[in-house]
């Protein structure tokens, strides 16, 4: 398998008000450029400061924050999330466990299923409870130990958007009917797509597809695990995120891995090709799961980074698991990894996010060591039973991260009561 800012003078804008979604407390509107200037920096971009050089105090500006950093991923490396639909019509095929989407965009409707299927150790034949079973959304199948009390949703997220290579750009059920052309490239429409499916579960109720479409988690491994990690930043009804060996363009920072491969170049990059960011020689051209204007040669001129990506998923469950091969960039996952528990740390929220470098094992080879760990994640967020670990265990230490966010301010020490 291969494997997968500073402050400035911000011209004149056109402001958009945004509601604040995860936080009814919100009086104030939210008030936001609809696009940002370039900067150019070396460290990572500060959390706890918006673009025009405001101070994150409050739960409330966290939340408008967050609102941010959306917006400037989307612009700069993910492409655009589209709206909900215009209609999201679910049918459930008892036989195989199936539910089948139809996702209708104006004129045009696409048509794709889900499986849902029990965890390997589950033996029971009794019914789920009224309220319905949490369940896992696993892109392209799941590598991680399920429990028997979590059901399991196989997306073929390939179906959604397809990552044959930069000439499968613009394929798949997502383009159908957004138009080959749209800007998200295939981890952000693998996102609506999930969003789509939850929407499902929504209509049909637990009553018909046994799953509670409130205690819904993601994961996925490698270019998966990418997947799973946008999903779970942008999709805000997703209650824990789990990616694994996500690498670049998941858990890594870009600025760490370009600082990375300044340092040492990993003699193993080349077994990778080019799947795995880093060992590409134009990124434009050779992944679909960015925006095609994306380079991350030049991830200097963007005013967001990986940390923020940990921060957008904030402060719901967030169990990040990396290993220690090369070309997933450990010592850059372990920075910004801990960059984005300070983030959570800084909300009040540090015990919502794990991360895990066990290392020392094949790609994608869950290690029964970390099973404990992950499942007081499950437990926690999804089963709410328990109090999830405290995990930041890691094999790469990066003693470096001081220098990456010598420039943040202060964190704000939020106190508030997050409903996760």
């Amino acid at each position: 398998m291969l494997a997968l800012c500073l402050f400035l003078n911000l011209p004149a804008l056109v402001l958009a008000t945004y509601p604040s979604p995860t936080l009814a407390t919100r009086r104030e509107p939210c008030l936001l450029p609809d696009t940002y200037p370039e900067v150019s920096t070396t460290t990572l971009p500060d959390p706890w400061k918006f673009i025009d050089g405001k101070s994150v105090s409050t739960a409330a500006d966290f939340v408008c924050r967050q609102i941010e950093i959306s917006k400037i991923l989307q612009q700069f490396e993910l492409g655009d999330l589209p709206s909900a639909p215009d209609s999201v019509t679910s049918v459930w095929a008892e036989t195989g466990n199936m539910m089948n989407i139809t996702a209708t965009v104006g004129s045009k409707s696409a048509t794709w299923s889900v499986r849902i299927v029990r965890s390997a150790s589950d033996n029971s034949t009794a019914p789920p409870p009224p309220s319905g079973s949490p369940a896992i959304i696993a892109l392209g199948g799941s590598w991680i130990p399920i429990p028997s009390s979590i059901r399991q949703i196989i997306f073929n997220n390939d179906e959604c958007a397809s990552q044959a290579g930069g000439g499968s750009r613009g394929r798949g059920k997502f383009y159908e009917l957004h138009g080959s052309s749209h800007s998200a490239g295939s981890l952000m429409a693998w996102t609506w797509c999930v969003g789509r499916i939850i929407d499902g579960l929504e209509q049909l109720g637990a009553a018909t597809t046994g799953i509670n479409p409130s205690r819904v988690g993601v994961t996925g491994c490698s270019r998966h695990g990418k997947g799973a990690f946008v999903v779970g930043a942008f999709e805000k009804r997703i209650a824990l995120t789990i990616p694994q060996e996500s690498g670049g363009g998941g858990a890594a920072c870009w600025r760490m891995m370009n600082d990375e491969i300044r340092r040492r170049r990993p003699s193993s990059c080349c077994e990778c090709g080019v799947a795995e960011p880093g060992c590409w020689s134009d990124p434009t051209r050779q992944a679909t799961w960015f925006a095609r204007k994306f380079d991350w040669r030049t991830i200097h001129s963007v005013p967001a980074d990986h940390h923020l990506l940990a921060a957008l998923v904030a402060p719901r469950g967030l169990y990040v698991v990396e290993n220690n091969i090369d070309h997933l960039w450990p010592w850059s996952t372990a920075g910004c990894m801990k960059a984005g528990r300070m983030v959570y740390s800084g909300i009040g929220a540090q015990g919502n996010m794990g991360f895990s470098m066990i290392g020392g094992h094949s790609h994608c080879q869950f290690q029964t060591a970390g099973q404990a760990d992950l499942f007081s994640f499950m437990d926690q967020f999804l089963l709410l039973s328990g109090q999830a670990n405290v995990v930041d265990t890691s094999r790469v230490v990066n003693n470096d991260l001081p220098s990456f966010i010598a420039g943040w301010s202060r964190a704000p020490n939020i106190t508030h009561d997050w409903e996760v």
